[in-house]
């Protein structure tokens, strides 16, 4: 019912001002009224509705949802805001992650540096076999990304772990992941994992940029065409 109920606001279905009450989610989910308010909460929780006695339900505006939330993330992604989710995560993506990897040469741990090469070297691997749209390539990618905001020890920029898994994870699944990655995006994962290693933050900006704008690059094109 969470889901359901939260992909329809999140597209337009159930517009903003909208009011809704206990009883009408019963009668309209058959469910319980434990079920309904379990489902309220969670939606109030992303800024997606709020309750107020003798008022109901009421759908807020868009500006008031958690942009961030990953469930908001994925229920713009399987409506017709896919593709101004994407590209406002991209963004977010072409501003915070070079920065992120600035930082990871400065401050990854030992254990960090060493597993982010690995992790390149896999994504490598697997792309040079045309296996860029395989649930192996997701993994590693997530992985590559997770560890670089983690190992950037900003508190700030580790937040965007999971907007970022969702997103990277959400176009694997609506199959916009090319079996042959874009040129040149395995060569800046690699650069990227190496400057790191080597602790050149101006390098690991340089081609966390790089690999960001080719990926932008290929939402833009996904998004022109649709």
């Amino acid at each position: 019912m969470t889901s359901d109920l939260g992909e329809r606001i999140a597209a337009g279905e159930i517009a903003p001002g909208a009011v809704l009450t206990l009883a009408q989610l019963e009668a309209d989910y058959d469910a319980s009224r434990t079920v309904v308010r379990e489902a309220v909460r969670v939606l109030e929780s992303i800024g997606l509705v709020a309750s107020r006695r003798r008022v109901g339900i009421t759908v807020q505006p868009r500006e008031a949802w958690d942009a961030y939330s990953p469930r908001l993330i994925a229920w713009n992604l399987s409506g017709p805001f896919r593709q101004q989710q994407l590209e406002a995560l991209m963004e977010v993506r072409v501003a915070v992650e070079p920065t992120a990897a600035m930082l990871a040469a400065r401050r990854a741990t030992p254990a960090q540096r060493a597993e982010l090469r690995r992790l390149a070297a896999r994504l490598r691997a697997l792309g040079d076999e045309a296996g860029g749209a395989s649930d192996e390539f997701l993994e590693a990618d997530v992985a590559f990304h997770d560890l670089l905001l983690q190992a950037s020890g900003n508190p700030q920029l580790v937040a965007l772990r999971g907007p970022i898994r969702e997103v990277l994870t959400g176009r694997s699944r609506l199959g916009m992941t090319p079996a042959t990655p874009a040129a040149g995006t395995l060569e800046e994962h690699e650069q990227v994992a190496a400057a790191v290693m080597a602790g050149d933050g101006a390098a690991a900006e340089r081609h966390s940029r790089t690999h960001m704008r080719v990926v932008w690059a290929e939402i833009l094109a996904d998004g022109s065409l649709s």
